[in-house]
């Protein structure tokens, strides 16, 4: 089980420590880039991802301001707590909190097309292909 939390002056070395494995470098954005971003996009949600009191990942989500929809941008699990289900719960977590919040009927998400594992993630989830592409990445939906 996951909970979602928000970073604070408390919490955010620990986001800064997380990392992915050496091979999805190129595949998500770091922490400390994606904090950066929600500094100068305040419409960005940055959360931490918990197992009981250890942070084992980050997401964040944002209300874009050119289309009017959601979209999750960053999802991202340790190195260390990949393959445990974190994943699958932190989309979970966030996607409901995101349909009580804004009660939105549609979401997107976009991935780098080699990140297969992720795909099987999102399509698992009940995204689907909408067939467009933004910024070389693959765009998913999931609507309500």
């Amino acid at each position: 089980m996951v909970e979602l939390k928000e970073i604070t002056r408390d919490n955010y070395l620990d986001c800064l420590g997380l990392r992915v494995k050496q091979e999805q470098d190129n595949m998500v954005a770091t922490n400390s880039f994606s904090l950066a971003q929600a500094k100068f996009h305040p419409e960005c949600v940055p959360l931490a991802v918990y197992s009981g009191n250890t942070m084992v990942g980050f997401v964040m989500y944002c209300l874009d301001a050119d289309d009017g929809n959601y979209w999750i941008w960053r999802l991202m699990i340790d190195r260390e707590h990949q393959g445990k289900g974190f994943g699958r719960g932190a989309m979970t977590a966030l996607l409901q909190k995101m349909q009580q919040e804004h009660n939105c009927d549609l979401v997107l998400i976009s991935f780098h097309p080699d990140n297969t594992p992720a795909e099987k993630l999102y399509s698992s989830l009940g995204f689907v292909h909408t067939g467009r592409q933004v910024d070389g990445e693959t765009v998913m939906e999931l609507r309500y």
